[in-house]
């Protein structure tokens, strides 16, 4: 019986050559989105649990609080002293390590030289994460000062070979370091990424300061492993307690939150967790069947449309004895059919798409296709796809009362209502709408971030690190590089603009109030002509100047810090920054360091003879922008060989910032266009069914003296009826999912009536002109074949 119905299918595919070519091209495109957007949930969802017992691994977090105990924001890095003090005080614990770094530093082997990234941490990192060793042993990887780990994507670009144990590189072209172990490369979906990996105590040994860590400085990310994850409540009711049990200068608590769940479920508010980009993921899965149910209801429109020439079929099969059952079994076979050639059409769409798709979002999705489970979700989906699709019609169509069938006279399914179709098509542009809308208000809302105000001149600003005999020799780069006309001022800053984090406490003033010592301020050091290179907007005050010698001794506040420290006039005040006495001498207008999406918050600036890290420089327009990089290659070359020159700009900077949004953007503007195309095409087969339904009607009109016009409206105007009453649903949820979506943002657009217009009218003219196309052909057809059609 299952050969006779398959054989029966494939002859009824074949026979109906175009309706089976629309529902291969819609299915397959449903199920390809379908699946890649499956696949980036999947790597989503799955972000830092490639880790043996993941579950286990936590971040210490912290809690800032005010006078009252009120928590006002929740950090990612604790007091530099917390992670110690955990080790020795919460037995529940069984490893903490403490973890810095995380740049791009120069490491070498000889004729080798790279700027890669790097990490230190306790040897205990070892225990809290399990990395795949290729060579040495976890157990005393890093323990000597002087041992570094590999990745082995590293030990290939230094030495062509993971088998490197034991030889030598080099780091920042100063210290010399063993090979002690090379581990496999981690996943893309890992937090915590890394080229090469140093212990602790080499990390002290370059930097004296870490030798007595301040409870008051937040530096550093602190993981732990803990023994059982069903006691996090009891260890954390301990861990709160620790902060203020050794530093009482603040109030404030820390806490271990799984790291597992910090990249989707980053959010805070009032020290708990309420969500973050897991509403994306949502937003994504709900797309993904979205777009896949739009394609089935395409194949049922376009069967159901094919109706009246299976109808004599089911007829003669009923009246020869078959029962409804077998004929559904026949039309599901036709469905199950047609759906496992779009299957496999949509697995080759994805298998070729991933690296577009992957270069598109910046992520690298893999498929295993050793995976048992890639494989049974791939059936799953198929299943039920051809499930969903194939039940309408096959009850549809088996429904059909056998006399009426041979008279011509078809009888609609007294189980399925009559407008079910239309309810589709409705429900697929009410999708399609609400894409659009959000597509556009996604748009708007970057826009409207990129074009907001940064509080400096952000164009022609580049900057570059400050490596090697850079920070030596500060001066003399600076004084070749105006000699050459390349750029008009220079600057060196602890941190670059767009990213100039430092958080502390412990900043006083004259009549600070007793909550004042509860407030974070944010620090960024520089030297002198920190407003001529960068353009900060003054409101008060001045730059750091060498006109002034005490200008060594002076500070820089943010307008937000001065209404935070509740002063009318501070210039010319002192204050204290960690025990030194510091002159106010400017007022700078906030500028965005951080999230372009939120407030600004304080932030002082003070001066630094040698803050060392970034070289900030203000581009000469007169100059094409390929000699002003040339120019500034050559100088930078000649005072620091070994080091490679990594120029980069400020706004390209800027808007990595953006980065979440624009692939919120892409993945719903591909997505979407995808979801009108399928539901173009579910609208073309309704119309198909309609047209062919009232053949006899239109040649009775054309012979009577209907003009194609006429006919043409007489078809078009109820589907784009349709259209409008999926307007009248999809415009409200549209506008409340959008709205909602939007005050996750300090700085937001508004959703305005030109978008809800533009998306209306742009449905309503994809849909005439699918509509268009059936409407034309049925009113020009010949009236004479019209007629004799029944």
């Amino acid at each position: 019986m299952f050969r006779l119905n398959l054989k029966i299918a494939l002859r009824n595919l074949w026979r109906n050559k175009t309706s089976s070519v629309i529902n291969i091209v819609g299915l397959a495109a449903g199920l390809s989105a379908c699946l890649l957007l499956l696949l980036y949930v999947n790597y989503e969802l799955n972000f830092d649990r490639s880790f043996k017992d993941a579950d286990k691994i936590y971040q210490v977090m912290t809690n800032f609080q005010d006078a009252s105990g009120k928590i006002t924001s929740t950090g990612g890095s604790p007091g530099d002293g917390i992670a110690m003090t955990i080790r020795s005080k919460i037995p529940e614990v069984d490893a903490i390590t403490r973890i810095g770094g995380g740049d791009e530093s120069l490491i070498a082997n000889k004729q080798n030289v790279f700027k890669k990234k790097d990490l230190f941490a306790d040897p205990e990192i070892l225990k809290v994460f399990n990395y795949e060793f290729i060579a040495g042993d976890p157990t005393s990887a890093l323990s000597m000062p002087n041992s570094v780990i590999l990745t082995a994507q590293t030990a290939k670009l230094l030495f062509g070979t993971t088998d490197v144990l034991n030889k030598t590189v080099r780091y920042k072209n100063a210290k010399d370091l063993n090979v002690t172990g090379v581990i496999r490369d981690l996943p893309a979906n890992t937090s915590l990424r890394f080229d090469y990996l140093m212990p602790w105590s080499f990390f002290e040994s370059i930097n004296d300061y870490l030798k007595n860590p301040g409870w008051g400085n937040f530096n550093f990310l602190a993981m732990a492993k803990v023994n059982n994850p069903a006691n996090i409540d009891l260890i954390n009711s301990k861990v709160k307690k620790l902060f203020n049990e050794d530093y009482t200068e603040q109030k404030n608590e820390n806490f271990l939150f799984p790291l597992a769940d910090k990249h989707l479920h980053g959010e805070f508010l009032n020290g708990k967790s309420i969500g973050g980009d897991i509403e994306r993921i949502y937003l994504f899965t709900a797309l993904a069947f979205g777009i896949l149910l739009v394609a089935c209801i395409n194949f049922m429109n376009m069967a159901t449309a094919k109706s009246e020439r299976r109808a004599k079929e089911v007829g003669i099969k009923k009246t020869m004895g078959a029962t409804r059952n077998s004929l559904v079994t026949q039309f599901l076979t036709e469905a199950m059919v047609l759906t496992t050639i779009a299957v496999l059409i949509a697995v080759a769409i994805t298998e070729s798409s991933l690296p577009l798709f992957n270069n598109l979002l910046e992520i690298d999705i893999r498929i295993d296709y050793a995976n048992t489970g890639y494989w049974l979700g791939i059936l799953t989906v198929a299943i039920l796809t051809g499930l969903l699709s194939g039940t309408y019609p096959a009850l549809y169509l088996s429904a059909f009362s056998p006399i009426q069938t041979l008279k011509k006279k078809t009888a609609r399914a007294k189980a399925i209502p009559f407008n079910l179709r239309q309810v589709l098509v409705v429900g697929q542009f009410c999708f399609a709408i609400m894409l659009i809308i959000a597509t556009l208000v996604i748009y708007k809302q970057m826009q409207f971030i990129k074009n907001r105000p940064v509080g400096y001149n952000i164009d022609l600003l580049a900057q570059m690190p400050q490596d090697g005999e850079l920070s030596g020799k500060f001066e003399l780069f600076k004084e070749q590089l105006l000699k050459t006309g390349a750029v008009t001022a220079v600057n060196e800053a602890s941190q670059g603009m767009t990213n100039a984090s430092g958080w502390f406490y412990g900043f006083q003033w004259p009549g600070m109030e007793e909550q004042g010592k509860d407030i974070v301020f944010n620090r960024l050091q520089t030297g002198y002509d920190f407003v001529k290179t960068n353009g900060v907007e003054m409101l008060a005050g001045r730059d750091f100047s060498r006109d002034f010698a005490s200008d060594t001794a002076a500070i820089l506040l943010s307008s937000t810090a001065v209404k935070a420290m509740k002063l009318k006039d501070p210039i010319g005040m002192n204050v204290n920054l960690f025990g030194k006495q510091l002159r106010v001498i400017g007022v700078f207008k906030d500028f965005v360091w951080d999230s372009p999406y939120r407030s600004g918050r304080q932030m002082v600036i003070d001066f630094n003879k040698d803050p060392g890290g970034i070289v900030n420089m203000r581009l000469n327009t007169a100059n094409s922008l390929t000699k002003n990089i040339e120019l500034i290659s050559a100088v930078a070359k000649s005072i620091n060989p070994d080091y490679p020159v990594e120029i980069s700009f400020a706004n390209e900077l800027y808007s990595r910032k953006l980065h979440s949004e624009k692939v919120l953007g892409i993945l719903v503007n591909l997505f979407g266009g995808i979801a009108i195309l399928i539901s173009c095409l579910g609208l073309y087969g309704l119309v198909t069914y309609s047209a062919e339904q009232r053949t006899k009607e239109f040649g009775v009109r054309r012979v009577l003296g209907a003009s194609v016009g006429s006919i043409m409206k007489l078809l078009s105007i109820s589907f784009l009826k349709m259209v409008l009453v999926a307007a009248f649903i999809g415009v409200p949820l549209a506008y409340y999912l959008m709205t909602k979506w939007l005050t996750n943002f300090d700085f937001r657009t508004t959703i305005s009536l030109s978008i809800v217009l533009i998306s209306i009218a742009g449905t309503l003219l994809i849909a005439f002109l699918t509509v268009c196309f059936q409407a034309y052909k049925a009113a020009t057809a010949n009236p004479v074949d019209a007629l004799k059609y029944e």
